[in-house]
């Protein structure tokens, strides 16, 4: 089952994350937030320009929104549809990279590795918390990401 968060301009511009907290909460209240993995995709209506070259990722309002995002609920990525693309737009909204149409997205490697580390520690931890036993979710993160992490690494967390 897909759950839409359809953005428009407004909240961006005004930081407002009340949409995803409305359906958030109830489910971190009901302890249901693990029954929604990968399941979120984003619907973004930003209007642009028609000269306008830029990716959504590219545009410094929208970036900031999922700045704000993430600072509130760190470990998002987990309820973001995967298979869709959402881990890897989300990515690109938190990581300084470039776009070539032809190769994609290309991401600055220093700041991808800090990005995945990062995020490896947090939903280790709140998986943990979750009650969400191994690591195979958190391996298939990273190598979405490219990065593959032995399992000696997560016998240190």
């Amino acid at each position: 089952m897909t759950i839409a968060i359809a953005l428009n301009a407004d909240q961006i511009n005004s930081l407002d994350l009340s949409l995803v907290q409305s359906m958030v909460e109830p489910l971190l209240e009901k302890s249901e937030l693990p029954a929604h993995e990968q399941q979120f995709q984003f619907q973004i209506d930003f209007p642009r320009e028609p000269e306008d070259p830029r990716e959504l990722s590219e545009i410094p309002e929208i970036r900031l929104w999922f700045v704000r995002l993430d600072a509130l609920y760190p470990w998002f990525p987990f309820l973001l549809d995967w298979q869709a693309g959402e881990l890897v737009r989300y990515t690109a909204m938190l990581v300084p990279h470039q776009f070539h149409p032809r190769d994609g997205i290309q991401y600055n490697p220093e700041a991808l590795e800090i990005f995945v580390m990062h995020k490896v520690f947090i939903l280790a931890n709140w998986l943990k918390q979750q009650g969400i036993p191994g690591t195979s979710r958190l391996k298939a993160m990273t190598q979405m990401l490219g990065y593959e992490i032995d399992d000696a690494f997560f016998e240190l967390l």
